[in-house]
């Protein structure tokens, strides 16, 4: 057997005569799979910015979340368009009361430094389905691009 490999035979239990070698790699695991778990977490607080920031109309708290060259891409009645994000939600007004809706994430995917993120915001009377591109950008995830759909709610179809 090579040098600096570990004997598992019934003869030769060496990693049991060094258990901080299995505790060294025990810790390690955990570290891992919570470095995973670490970066939705994070991704998660920060769609959470958006979506409390949005529900309160408190820019600062929204304004966590976006990277400040992040676009917003929808369609209206007019065709297709395309602004910049902060630029769009900066004339909120925090004296204005909480919004009436329903914020829930449905979706993170992180693959990387990359992530996306699918929310669903459910006013009475029609719900937003928002796409979320976000990048770890200098350690922190930042929403880089938004796309979305206004629904309207099931009783106004009919």
């Amino acid at each position: 057997m090579p040098d600096g490999w570990i004997s598992l035979d019934k003869q030769n239990l060496s990693i049991m005569k060094h258990p901080f070698i299995l505790l060294a790699f025990a810790i390690f695991s955990i570290t891992f799979s919570w470095a995973q778990e670490s970066d939705y977490q994070l991704v998660a607080k920060t769609v959470n910015y958006y979506l409390e920031g949005g529900t309160n109309n408190d820019y600062a708290t929204l304004k966590k979340a976006f990277h400040e060259t992040a676009t917003m891409k929808y369609i209206t009645k007019e065709g297709y368009k395309e602004v910049n994000a902060l630029e769009f939600f900066s004339g909120m007004d925090a004296s204005k009361p909480k919004q009436n809706r329903i914020t829930r994430i449905t979706n993170i995917t992180v693959s990387g430094h990359a992530a996306n993120a699918q929310l669903e915001i459910e006013y009475p009377t029609f719900s937003f389905i928002d796409f979320m591109n976000l990048l770890k950008v200098d350690g922190e995830w930042k929403i880089v691009n938004k796309i979305f759909y206004r629904k309207p709610a099931l009783s106004a179809e009919q």
